[in-house]
């Protein structure tokens, strides 16, 4: 399966103010939304992508392989249950720790086109070539 790497920016774009109001407000419901929405993205249906493809209709020069960008959306759930996780335990600085990495890594995303979840995927695929990290397509 290929992505459609601005469909990808566009949703890293809005992961960064929606994720950037968790941190102003406090919300932990948001902050649900938001590991919801890295959920969809890890099972295809992402929502910002369903918006973009709504709002663009020209096809993408060039295409991406899907692989990396879903680990990146499980790599932002992981995050994202770990700052629910802080919210409900009331560890605070858990919370918002976790919630800012995500911000940062969704804002480099966004700003630079940089997604250090993809990065860290091809990372793991060099070091560990034997491992089956093989995504159904």
């Amino acid at each position: 399966m290929r992505a459609d790497p601005r469909a990808l920016r566009f949703g890293a774009a809005i992961t960064t103010l929606v994720l950037a109001l968790v941190l102003v407000t406090g919300s932990a419901w948001l902050l649900a939304a938001q590991a919801v929405v890295f959920a969809l993205g890890v099972a295809r249906l992402s929502p910002y992508t369903m918006l973009f493809k709504a709002l663009v209709r020209s096809a993408p020069k060039e295409t991406e392989d899907a692989r990396p960008p879903r680990f990146a959306q499980g790599v932002g759930l992981v995050f994202a249950v770990v700052g629910l996780a802080g919210f409900v335990a009331g560890i605070t600085p858990l919370a918002l720790g976790a919630t800012a990495a995500a911000l940062l890594a969704a804002f480099l995303n966004a700003a630079f086109g940089f997604c250090l979840g993809c990065e860290t995927y091809l990372l793991f695929r060099r070091l560990l070539p034997a491992a089956n990290m093989e995504v159904s397509q």
